[in-house]
This record gives structure tokens, C-alpha cells and sequence, in this order.
């Protein structure tokens, strides 16, 4: 069996020797890859629906490793206790449904674990919740398949007594470790955002109306601009012009520090 790049680099990110849970199996592609590579002693694949559970547990089969992969319905860590498993992967979700599923189970942060995360968004937010839960973020990789760029995330706990966390948004944004190593697809990816938000800037300066103006590019700034007005109790949508210009400085102002960061980076590096 041939793993896509972006599941190859999720599977090289276990420790060798652990028994995993993969949630969200789809087709129970990393946990054969593992097992069958001898990478891994036994395995649990779980899915939400019974249609994907159903194919992962045909090409279980088709491999000769029912007898040491399991497949559970299960609605994220739910049908799974922490003494089943030494390592949790989620690969393949939105950064708040990683996030939601490891609130749901505080029992497996709480067990000591390793986690092997592949945000597809919001990747800031599950930095914060590891840290917020006394992890350690051990390692990270950015790549680039077939046009679209993945982060996959390795968290171990943290030594005792040594909480960790970054400097800043910046580093929450596009991860402190990709920085610090300069990953060169990051590299890329940077030049990319960069030039995206100095055209949505450009195109703001424009006297454009709000509904016109497109939304920050990135899944970080985009979750951050999405959230509701807090002081807008009626459930309505503001039409005030004073509100509107407001709320067009703030995206301004952040679109401006934000291209800031990406530009000295930038500078430092390449």
C-alpha cells in the first residue's frame, strides 16, 4: 500500500512501537500502513460513520490484519478509553472539529499521550489548546500535494513545571518550529500569503462597499474575522455606516501588522 505524501508524513510522525488510535479512519490507510510495516503493534480505527468504517474494515481484511486492527463507531475519542492506545491521530479535519473532539475526551490530554494532528484549517487553535493543555509541541511538518499546503503536528506533554508557548500570534499562526527551521514550503507558502493580503489591502482602500471586500485568505485570520460582534445582541447584521468603517479599519490594521510580520520574516530568512 502507497500512502499519499500528506499520509506518509502523518505515519512517520508516530513512535515506533505504539499502539494508535487513528480517528476519522476513513479508509484505515495509516493504520494498515503501520501494522503492516511493523511500525506498529496493534491499532484502532475509528470513524463517525458507518459507510468509511465499513470500507477501512474491507481493506483491513484485504490485508490479512483484522486480528490486530480494530474498527469502532465512534463520534471522535468517545467509544475509546487512554489505556487503549500510545498515540491519538486526527488527520484530515478543520482545526476547530480537532479541537472540539479533544475537549469532548480532556481525559486522553490528561492521560499523557502522544497526538499526531493534520489540521486542514485553523491550525493557531490547536497550537493554543496543546498548550493550554500542558503540551509540549515536539515537531512539525509542512508540505505541499497536489497544489494544497498541510501541516501535521507531533504534542508530547511537557516536561514538568515547564509550560510552553510562543511569543506571539505570528508563531501560533504558522508554527514556531516550521519558523525556527525555515522550512522552505512554509517559505513559500509565506510569499504567497503575503501577496494575497496586500492585494485584499489594496483592494480595501478602494471605496468599496463591506459586502464587496473579501475576507483575509488564510483559515487562522478567517476564523478570527468570522466571529460575531459581541455588543450585537438582536442576532442582526449591522448596517451602520459608523459600525461598518470601524469594523474596515480593524481588518485594515490587522491586515497591515500581519503583512508586517510575514515581510520581516521574510527578510530575516530568505
Amino acid at each position: 500500500m502507497e500512502l499519499s505524501k500528506r499520509l506518509q508524513t502523518v505515519a512517520a510522525a508516530v513512535t515506533p512501537g505504539h499502539r494508535i488510535a487513528d480517528v476519522g479512519t476513513d479508509h484505515g490507510y495509516v493504520p494498515i500502513y503501520l501494522v503492516k510495516n511493523g511500525l506498529c503493534p496493534s491499532a484502532c480505527a475509528m470513524d463517525v460513520n458507518k459507510g468509511p468504517l465499513a470500507r477501512a474494515a474491507e481493506h483491513i481484511g484485504q490485508e490479512g490484519l483484522s486480528d490486530k486492527i480494530a474498527t469502532r463507531l465512534s463520534d471522535g475519542l468517545a467509544g475509546l478509553s487512554p489505556d487503549e492506545t500510545d498515540t491519538v491521530v486526527i488527520a484530515g479535519m478543520g482545526g476547530e472539529l480537532i479541537c472540539r473532539i479533544l475537549k469532548n475526551a480532556p481525559e486522553f490530554l490528561e492521560a499523557g499521550m502522544e497526538f499526531i494532528l493534520q489540521p486542514q484549517s485553523e491550525w493557531f487553535k490547536v497550537r493554543h489548546l496543546l498548550h493550554d493543555a500542558g503540551y509540549h509541541i515536539a515537531g512539525e511538518w509542512f508540505l505541499k500535494e497536489d497544489g494544497k499546503y498541510y501541516v501535521v503536528i507531533k504534542a508530547l506533554p511537557a516536561p514538568a513545571g515547564q509550560q510552553e508557548s510562543y511569543p506571539d500570534e505570528f508563531h501560533y499562526a504558522y508554527g514556531s518550529c516550521l519558523l525556527r527551521e525555515q522550512n522552505p514550503v512554509l517559505l513559500e507558502y509565506l510569499q504567497k500569503e503575503q501577496q494575497k493580503k496586500k492585494s485584499i489591502l489594496a483592494r480595501m482602500a478602494q471605496p468599496e462597499e463591506e459586502e464587496n471586500i473579501p475576507q483575509i485568505t488564510d483559515s487562522e485570520q478567517q476564523s478570527r474575522n468570522s466571529q460575531e460582534d459581541p455588543e450585537n445582541t438582536s442576532g442582526k447584521s449591522r448596517k451602520d455606516p459608523e459600525q461598518n468603517a470601524m469594523k474596515r479599519r480593524q481588518r485594515q490594521k490587522q491586515l497591515e501588522e500581519e503583512i508586517r510580520a510575514i515581510g520581516q520574516y521574510l527578510r530575516e530568512t530568505v
